[in-house]
């Protein structure tokens, strides 16, 4: 009977401690101003898009999202809930790592620095049939991070390993102007200075390798994921480091994709994995 009760008393310890444990509030993370990210809406993807990387909205439209992933050359398009996708070709295949609408183009770009460009009415057809190539026109590395810029008609890339920064505290970035026939021309160049990254974390050896970026246009700040380390770095219009946020693994546990529609919501995207589903994130705007 005693060792019964002993048994009996250890069960009740151990719920207890359970217990205890479950309504213990989780940690919440430091959230830019505006947003919250310890509280987003999420959506799961479709199976084909497990390895959803880069996404985009239309001048904004959330209507709409456009997506990649890793292992194809296709852009997928989804409405709200995002449960289901349709998908056009425009290369059999290649590891593309992010997708930008600009002009009536669609821009997509490869991890080894190659650059693409097609209608985006071409979009609604099985496979895009007039795709232009842009090659050498990026340093030797690898890219992740890119965006476009209505408004400019501007395209921005951002090394995620370039040969050009391995000497440096410094991630390159390349700016390109989008022409009427797709045609996509280097204008100017920017840099971020990690050491500013390293100093507001007080980590000397911060590795940052970007892997999506976005503009505010509320705020005009650039919004820059880096996956590998879970960071969310604020820069200012001249890319100037401002704010840098560590991201709760829980929510973002690879990070890929960045996007705002037109209410300045916040999207970031995640792939998944074999047990869990790529998904979408929404944040929305709570700001002024």
């Amino acid at each position: 009977m005693k060792i019964q009760l002993k048994y009996l008393a250890t069960l009740a310890l151990a719920g207890g401690i359970f217990m205890l444990m479950a309504c213990k509030p989780k940690r919440d993370y430091p959230s830019p101003p505006g947003y919250n990210l310890n509280k987003p809406q999420k959506f799961n993807m479709p199976d084909d898009l497990e390895e959803i990387s880069g996404i985009a909205f239309y001048k904004g439209n959330p209507d709409v999202l456009y997506a990649e992933e890793d292992e194809s050359g296709r852009v997928y398009y989804l409405k709200p809930p995002y449960k289901k996708q349709k998908h056009s070709i425009f290369k059999d295949s290649g590891d593309f790592e992010d997708i930008a609408l600009c002009s009536d183009r669609v821009i997509m770009l490869q991890s080894k620095g190659r650059l693409y460009t097609f209608p985006l009415a071409e979009t609604q057809n099985p496979r895009v049939e007039h795709v232009q190539r842009f090659e050498d026109m990026l340093p030797k590395g690898q890219y992740e991070g890119m965006y476009a810029d209505s408004a400019t008609n501007q395209v921005y890339v951002m090394c995620k390993h370039c040969d050009i920064d391995k000497t440096s505290k410094q991630t390159s970035g390349f700016i390109f102007q989008l022409g009427a026939d797709g045609s996509l021309k280097q204008t100017d160049t920017f840099k971020i200075n990690v050491k500013h990254i390293a100093d507001q974390l007080s980590d000397p050896k911060i590795n940052f390798h970007p892997s999506a970026l976005a503009q505010n246009k509320r705020s005009k700040n650039w919004f820059v994921l880096s996956s590998v380390n879970k960071l969310l770095v604020i820069l200012n219009e001249k890319f100037k480091v401002q704010q840098v946020y560590k991201l709760n693994p829980e929510f973002f546990p690879q990070p890929e994709g960045m996007a705002f529609d037109d209410k300045n919501n916040l999207y970031i995207s995640n792939e998944g994995d074999k047990l869990e589903p790529g998904n979408v994130l929404k944040f929305e705007w709570h700001g002024r």
